[in-house]
């Protein structure tokens, strides 16, 4: 089936609304990935000075997983809560973005599912976003040699990549995590989500935008 129009998906690995959105934007992958082609671009949300400990760049995440919790239903797991507690985990938007990176190598069609399951390897199975074996035990779940994908990870053109998509997210004008596009054309987008949003009323949007186009070709 021809897929002329896009759906590109803005996110970061460590925001905790992208966690709360992440089961929508699976739900909607499964529903329209036969008639979008789907792109996953990281925002780069800790980069650079924004690097840190959680304690010292970002305590408010400590009360704000339960308005995330309450809002969307998704819940936090315990391994997750006990880094919150002890403070010492360096948030660094970096290692997951290049992760994308590589992944977008092999199997860019299920870049969605990819940053879904790396979600919730972080934000309920408490791995370590730093730390390789989470990207190995991904790259593991999706049938790609986890050495290899390591190793890839390591490379100067895969950074470069990352900050690459980071730079797109810019020119997007997406300040803010998650968000969601349609492209319609080279310079054509439509913003059909900005911030969480539930599976209905982004479902509503995009039956809007399809209309629209449609009104507009006839």
């Amino acid at each position: 089936m021809n897929k002329p129009l896009r759906i590109i998906y803005v996110y970061d690995a460590l925001c905790g609304w992208c966690y709360g959105f992440s089961q929508v934007i699976m739900e909607c992958f499964d529903k329209h990935k036969d008639d979008f082609e789907f792109e996953v671009l990281s925002g780069g949300m800790m980069i650079g000075d924004k690097v840190g400990s959680i304690n010292k760049i970002a305590p408010f995440i400590k009360s704000a997983y339960h308005s995330i919790e309450r809002t969307t239903g998704i819940k936090f797991g315990e391994p997750y809560l006990r880094h919150l507690e002890e403070g010492a985990m360096i948030l660094d938007s970096e290692k997951p973005s290049i992760a994308l990176s590589v992944f977008k190598l092999y199997l860019p069609d299920l870049s969605v599912p990819f940053v879904h399951d790396l979600q919730n390897a972080i934000y309920f199975d408490g791995k370590n976003p730093n730390d390789y074996d989470l990207y190995r035990y991904l790259a593991v779940n999706f049938g790609i040699d986890p050495d290899e994908f390591e190793a890839k990870m390591n490379l100067d053109t895969s950074k470069e990549a990352a900050y690459y998509d980071f730079a797109l997210v810019k020119q997007l004008r997406v300040e803010s995590f998650p968000a969601v596009l349609i492209q319609t054309s080279d310079t054509g987008f439509y913003l059909i989500a900005k911030g969480f949003t539930d599976s209905d009323t982004l479902e509503l949007r995009i039956s809007n935008v399809l209309k629209e186009i449609k009104e507009s070709e006839n």
